[in-house]
């Protein structure tokens, strides 16, 4: 499982993660019953508190996205509706498409994610519609 936190991008880390994990269940890379890395192994991974990881377990669980095991760990939880959204795959070329385009123009990760970031908060500044969540 791939998670990459910004520290610079303004928005707080668990918030970060709990998107990056949702996505991960939501594009199809985590599936229902997979275990979630420990908590200190994470923590450490990704140079962070295991606090932190600690609170974003506890509210996926919350929301029903993983299920806690004590003794066992963190697992994707089973979902009867389908986890992966239609809107999802649909987007999915658009956005290989322009990965592929910035990185034509020899940009790194970090700024296309500095961009495409900078482009969501002017979206949020000037109140322009948002995408509005179906969970």
């Amino acid at each position: 499982m791939l998670l990459k936190p910004n520290p610079s991008s303004g928005v707080p880390i668990y918030l970060q993660l709990m998107g990056q994990i949702k996505h991960a269940i939501e594009t199809g890379a985590l599936r229902a019953g997979e275990q979630l890395p420990g908590i200190r192994k994470l923590a450490e991974e990704l140079v962070i508190n295991p606090n932190t990881i600690a609170k974003v377990y506890r509210e996926l669980e919350h929301e029903g996205v993983i299920e806690l095991r004590q003794g066992a760990g963190a697992f994707v939880a089973e979902r009867k509706e389908a986890a992966v959204r239609p809107q999802i795959l649909r987007a999915l070329p658009l956005i290989r498409n322009l990965i592929a385009k910035l990185a034509a123009l020899n940009l790194s990760e970090e700024e296309m994610r500095r961009l495409f970031e900078a482009e969501l908060a002017n979206l949020r500044e000037n109140g322009l519609p948002k995408a509005t969540s179906k969970r």
